[in-house]
């Protein structure tokens, strides 16, 4: 260490004292230490460029929005004589011979309608058929749903499979109100249903239909409902598509939305930015169960007709063309000579139908309908339906390779009738119809007489033939190729062979099943 030999503090001695002392002089006049005096940077914070919100639309539209409550009669388990059972609504004796109960008690040679010491055990007695039949037990929630005002009188439009098996129904309005409902009118083919409150008086808050003809691919919806019966909520999304036929009858044409919808939104409405429905929520795709971003929605322009009519009449009436019909794909087009595979196939008019009447034959297709294109199958399904009974509807019809017309004066839906006017099966399954032993064994077809004497019945198929590959099935019967009927292999050929004469490279085939007639295009080249 260096010192200073004359005895007084060196330099460094004295820096360090000043330093020392220096900031004990801070600390004393602060009273924190000089570090923590430090200022501070201030929290972060973003402007954010300016986005649409939902919340206006949402604040106008909430309180036309409801719950729906289901309810129904559950009978009690017992009576006070002793117990019973009910099996879904029906009685013990109802159950099938071979139901596992029924073999059960066989098992253990128990009959449990037998009288033991004076007291009848029968099961199902609190049944529809019991002392606790309908009326008789407690009405108690069974289901729920979505649902909106249309109509400041108190309508209000739901799903058909929200009601169809309620007895009682209450509305709970977005303010916690509850009120109780009546059953309007219903229609499972759109599955829409309308119910009716009485608000004694009071106006209700409603929302009225968009324009379908301004709803685009793209364009922002929101959806208001009561998923899993937790009261309003929305979900918002964008028009994913439309025109979406899910298989659920013959007048699908959903609008897809990516709204998040859910058990319980069923019913509920997806609206635009300025507050309209654009559609009626319906059906979602979910492996799972739970919204995964696919749902499906009835578009306004179909809701808005049906919603009238059952406010009106409580039923929807429908015109009624009586046929079957199927999808014209590229290849019956090709059989047929049509340009392009559109237009309606008639695989057989019902007899003494109103197409009958007006003379459509088995192959007929059905390209236009008033003067404008028909698309597909389902369109002329929902084109026939759309119109009122008894109104004329002029047909254009491909026959036998020339246009011809027809008029068809249409009848009434009848109601047990599973489609209006279509049987939509977009399978092809049908047999092809070889013109000889080799012919035969090029289509990939062995046939032998039918039992009838109509039509050659198909004995054998090449599991690696187009036929096989079409689902032609053994035991079917092969009725017409290209419209003409025939009965021999030899008629087939004759088919065949001017049809390759005309410059066609497919056949039509008619076929007929137990399950109906239907009808496929087969490559006919290389026949002779």
């Amino acid at each position: 260490m260096l010192k200073n030999f004359n005895g007084r503090p060196s330099l460094a001695t004295v820096l360090k004292a000043s330093t020392v002392a220096g900031i004990a002089a801070a600390v004393l006049a602060t009273g924190v230490p000089l570090e923590i005096t430090r200022s501070h940077a201030e929290a972060v914070k973003v402007q954010a460029p300016a986005v649409p919100s939902f919340a206006n639309v949402v604040d106008a539209v909430s309180p036309a929005v409801v719950s729906v409550r289901v309810e129904n009669r559950v009978n009690p388990v017992a009576d006070n004589d002793g117990f019973s059972f009910d099996f879904n609504g029906r009685g013990f004796d109802d159950l099938p011979d071979d139901h596992p109960l029924k073999r059960f008690f066989r098992q253990f040679g128990q009959d449990p309608n037998d009288q033991q010491g004076g007291h009848q055990r029968r099961f199902g007695q609190n049944g529809p058929g019991g002392p606790n039949g309908p009326g008789k037990g407690r009405l108690r929630p069974v289901a729920q749903g979505s649902g909106f005002f249309i109509s400041e009188d108190g309508y209000i439009v739901t799903n058909n499979h929200v009601v169809s098996d309620g007895q009682a129904f209450v509305v709970v309005m977005n303010d916690g109100t509850e009120l109780d409902a009546k059953l309007i009118g219903k229609d499972p083919r759109t599955d829409l249903a309308v119910l009716k409150v009485d608000g004694k008086g009071k106006k209700f808050t409603y929302v009225n239909w968009a324009d379908d003809n301004n709803v685009r691919v793209g364009d922002w919806v929101v959806a208001v409902g009561n998923p899993f019966g937790l009261g309003g909520t929305v979900t918002a999304g964008i028009v994913s598509a439309r025109g979406r036929d899910i298989g659920s009858g013959p007048y699908d044409d959903y609008l897809q939305v990516d709204a998040a919808v859910n058990r319980g939104n069923s019913g509920g409405p997806t609206f635009n930015l300025n507050g309209e429905v654009v559609g009626i929520n319906t059906a979602i795709f979910s492996p799972s169960g739970g919204s995964v971003g696919i749902a499906f929605a009835i578009p306004a322009s179909t809701a808005k007709d049906v919603v009238a009519d059952l406010m009106k009449d409580g039923q929807v009436s429908r015109g009624w063309l009586g046929v079957q019909i199927q999808p014209v794909t590229k290849d019956i087009a090709e059989s047929i000579g049509l340009s392009e595979p559109s237009g309606a196939l008639v695989v057989a008019p019902q007899p003494g139908s109103p197409g009958d009447k007006a003379g459509m034959k088995a192959g007929d297709v059905v390209t236009a309908l008033n003067g404008e294109t028909i698309k597909d199958a389902r369109d002329l399904s929902r084109r026939i339906g759309a119109m009122q009974p008894g109104s004329k509807a002029e047909l254009s019809v491909w026959r036998a390779g020339k246009a011809q017309s027809l008029t068809v004066e249409l009848g009434t839906l009848p109601a047990d009738q599973k489609d209006a006017s279509a049987d939509d099966n977009n399978q092809p399954q049908q047999p092809e119809a070889p013109a000889s032993e080799k012919a035969l064994a090029d289509l990939g077809l062995t046939v032998g007489p039918s039992d009838d004497g109509k039509g050659l019945a198909i004995t054998g198929i090449d599991p690696d033939s187009d036929a096989a590959d079409k689902g032609i099935k053994e035991g079917e019967k092969i009725t017409s190729v290209n419209n003409q009927e025939v009965s021999t292999a030899a008629d087939v050929v004759k088919v065949l062979n001017q049809a390759k004469k005309d410059g066609r490279t497919r056949a039509l085939f008619q076929i007929q099943s137990s399950e109906g007639s239907r009808f496929v295009a087969l490559p006919i080249n290389g026949q002779g």
